[in-house]
């Protein structure tokens, strides 16, 4: 595995899950998304990954005027950030039951065509934004992460059209094939850029062998992050470093600085700072991380 010592950090700063009522330092408002961005930015963070959620619910959303709010409010602050959008929405799947799947459940089931899912990126035109290579059973009962290889090949090929890079999110070694697929078809651009998703139920788990089949299986060529949910975030900072990739930490994967202790993301951001120049590494800012993938900044 190569090393370098230049690292960038992506703070994931609220997510889709339910997990605004379990800590009030989740940002849900459009305007409350956006300071913790720039939270983030300022502790050190040269990536921002942004979802929205419903204003009064916490509940995730797809709207493309939150989005454009939360981009608007960042790119007019003094903060450099490089905005990441996902595009993970729209292929939530809840099965009726398990004894009558279909017609499948009305509350959290939001499925949408390819066009529609890619639509506040077209709007927003941020300089990234990810691509869930894959479905998987995702978490505890009826919900499946839906992603088929069409729906997947239609979005990369929208996505690449419109000059925004793709983060491809890989929550298992088949994801992983199928993201050498999506090269190897020409659908993603170089350079590659790639997340390894640890510790997801039920996708790759975050112990060290199966990370290390992941990340082997990474070509050299291709820039990656990689980051685990829960009481591991912070141990994975170090982890994927040593690896030779960039790190993610924030509140989309984990509300702790440490047991009991709720974190906000520039908390969790300074510590991975504080993780990775303790152990000699260059935090790289938004100007190199656009450099080194050639980035679009718009906006």
């Amino acid at each position: 595995m190569s090393q370098h010592d230049g690292v960038f950090i992506t703070c994931a700063v609220t997510g889709a899950g339910y997990t605004a009522h379990k800590s009030d330092r989740v940002p849900v408002t459009p305007a409350e998304i956006a300071a913790a961005c720039i939270e983030a930015a300022e502790a050190g963070a040269a990536v921002v990954h942004i979802h929205v959620r419903e204003v009064g619910t916490g509940l995730p959303s797809r709207k493309v005027d939150y989005y454009a709010e939360v981009a608007d409010r960042v790119r007019s602050s003094d903060t450099d950030v490089v905005l990441n959008l996902t595009a993970g929405m729209g292929g939530d799947l809840v099965l009726g039951s398990v004894e009558q799947p279909l017609p499948p459940a009305t509350d959290g089931t939001d499925m949408a065509g390819a066009t529609e899912r890619v639509e506040h990126v077209r709007q927003v035109m941020p300089e990234i934004c990810t691509l869930d290579c894959g479905s998987m059973n995702f978490g505890e009962g009826e919900y499946v992460m839906t992603n088929t290889p069409s729906m997947l090949e239609e979005m990369a090929k929208q996505m690449t059209e419109l000059g925004v890079r793709i983060e491809m999110e890989l929550f298992d070694t088949g994801h992983l094939a199928h993201a050498k697929h999506l090269v190897a078809q020409g659908l993603i651009e170089e350079p590659v850029l790639v997340q390894l998703c640890m510790g997801v139920p039920w996708g790759a788990p975050d112990d060290l062998n199966t990370f290390l089949a992941m990340r082997t299986n990474v070509p050299d060529d291709w820039t990656f992050s990689a980051f685990s949910i829960g009481r591991n975030q912070l141990k994975y900072v170090s982890l994927a470093a040593f690896a030779g990739g960039n790190v993610r930490v924030g509140l989309e994967d984990n509300l702790y600085l440490s047991q009991g202790q709720l974190a906000s993301n520039g908390d969790l951001v300074g510590r991975a700072v504080t993780i990775l120049e303790a152990q000699n590494y260059t935090i790289l800012g938004p100007a190199e991380v656009r450099d080194n993938l050639r980035l679009t900044k718009h906006g």
